[in-house]
Parts: structure tokens; C-alpha cells; sequence
């Protein structure tokens, strides 16, 4: 038979936001795809109850992947480089931002 949820693991994670260490049992499963459900071959990251409160829950829709693509674009340099990288790649996917706040300047005319 199998064993109560409580029992399953009763080891230490580590919030990744404020990198509090506390029991698994304490902490709230994040899933940076979005989808906590799917549980297959997944390792999950870690909030405390008080920063998982604090998270936004609207849908992400693109965010993670394009996260993610910066990060290799970028390689690891600085900081500057990935949002250099961050900056490129939303432009490249969305059009670029001065562009639409001069539309959106000029439609309140």
C-alpha cells in the first residue's frame, strides 16, 4: 500500500527567492513551464509559503521560453549581456518598444 503524501519526503529545499532552507512539507512546488501537474521527468524549484503568496499567478504564457533563449543567446557573460540579449530577442519577437510607444504617443492627439 502506499504511503501518505506527508511521508513521501520529509527533506530540506531552499526557497529560490528569498533562499530560506525549510522542510518540503512547508514549501509550495514551483514549475518554471507553468504546468506543476505533469510531474514526468520533472524536478521542481521550491517557495516558501509567504513568497508563494507574493508570486503573481496570471498565465505566462511565453515568458519562461523566451527566458530561456535569452540565456543561451547571452552565454553566461554578465548580466548586461542578457538583458542586451533580453532586449534583442523581445524586439525581434514583438516589435520594438519605442516603436509602439510613439504609436501609442501619437494616438492620444
Amino acid at each position: 500500500m502506499w504511503g501518505s503524501r506527508r511521508d513521501r519526503d520529509r527533506s530540506g529545499v531552499i526557497c529560490i527567492a528569498c533562499g530560506e532552507s525549510l522542510p518540503r512539507e512547508d514549501a509550495r512546488e514551483y514549475d518554471k513551464e507553468g504546468d506543476r501537474w505533469s510531474r514526468r521527468d520533472k524536478e521542481f524549484e521550491y517557495l516558501c509559503k509567504e513568497c508563494y503568496r507574493n508570486l503573481s499567478h496570471q498565465p505566462r504564457g511565453e515568458l519562461e521560453a523566451l527566458l530561456v533563449d535569452v540565456e543561451a543567446a547571452a552565454g553566461g557573460d554578465s548580466q548586461e549581456a542578457y538583458v542586451e540579449a533580453y532586449q534583442r530577442e523581445v524586439d525581434r519577437r514583438y516589435g520594438e518598444a519605442e516603436a509602439d510607444a510613439e504609436d501609442t504617443e501619437g494616438r492620444r492627439d
